[in-house]
């Protein structure tokens, strides 16, 4: 990864001022995130993510459990998410939009300006799930040196609406791709047609930045999610593959027999024969 100022043709602080507006009109007919609820968040009324007018920070520090590429990173947690991922590590802040605190974007801004002259190589802002914040977001990004390395951390389940809010404004998308087929995903996740939404985010991530691609191995899963995933990130030569096997049953994994415990080495070791298999370009 080459970690350089962006070079698109506007200035990143001035697209993310100029696009703060069209981003607040969106929460009064809220189709940011690909279930596209139509709610009016401005009015009090709650989509599936519950979220609100305003956004909220659970955590704001530097990380380094990330890609090593990306280490150490400034990693700004906004509360609240579209999806209902069981087995999520962080759910109860991630499914709560009201954890954690007002979002402070001038303070933020400045302890990640901190932060990297302290040694941090990047910026990551993610969730929870950031696309369902994007006026706070922007307004963060605005408030960000138009040289830091930023990253957008993300379930890529936004939609068109959002695509268009965060079009040019990142260096580099992490994005998870977490189920192999849409049965999975309902039944985990409580999503629809979670497949096509996600390859669509990705393909179009592929143009905008770089791309990083996670998977998490899911005890039980490798066949049914990690093998179709894996042969359609193939057709993706640039992206880098971060495959995770450092599942824990947590939250509420337990309503799901095949989640109530970790992955075995010999699951790990199919999913790696598997990833050999399609050449695609690991990163740790």
């Amino acid at each position: 990864m080459t970690l350089c100022p962006s070079q698109k043709k506007n200035k990143r602080t001035e697209l993310a001022a100029a696009r703060r507006a069209a981003a607040t009109e969106a929460l009064a007919h809220c189709r940011l995130c690909a279930h596209e609820c139509g709610v009016n968040r401005l009015a009090g009324e709650l989509g599936l993510c519950h979220a609100g007018p305003t956004a909220r920070i659970f955590s704001a520090q530097v990380e380094v459990s990330d890609e090593l590429e990306l280490i150490p990173t400034f990693a700004v947690a906004f509360s609240g998410c579209d999806l209902r991922c069981s087995f999520c590590i962080t759910g109860a802040q991630s499914w709560n939009p009201r954890a954690g605190e007002d979002a402070n974007v001038d303070e933020v801004a400045g302890q990640a300006t901190r932060a990297l002259a302290n040694g941090a190589r990047t910026i990551m802002i993610l969730g929870g799930e950031p696309t369902i914040h994007l006026p706070s977001v922007l307004d963060l990004v605005r408030c960000l040196p138009e040289d830091a390395p930023l990253i957008w951390k993300t379930n890529a389940h936004g939609s068109p609406v959002a695509r268009a809010l965060l079009a040019g404004l990142f260096d580099i998308w992490l994005a998870d791709y977490k189920f192999g087929n849409d049965t999975c995903a309902q039944r985990l996740a409580g999503v629809p047609n979670y497949t096509a939404i996600v390859r669509e985010n990705l393909l179009w991530a592929a143009d905008d930045s770089e791309l990083f691609i996670r998977h998490l191995l899911m005890p039980g899963h490798i066949e049914c999610c990690w093998r179709p995933v894996a042969e359609w990130i193939s057709c993706l030569p640039r992206a880098k593959v971060n495959l995770r096997a450092g599942f824990w049953p947590g939250w509420q994994a337990s309503r799901h027999s095949e989640l109530c415990r970790a992955v075995s080495s010999a699951e790990e070791a199919a999913a790696r024969a598997i990833a050999r298999e399609y050449e695609l370009n690991l990163v740790e």
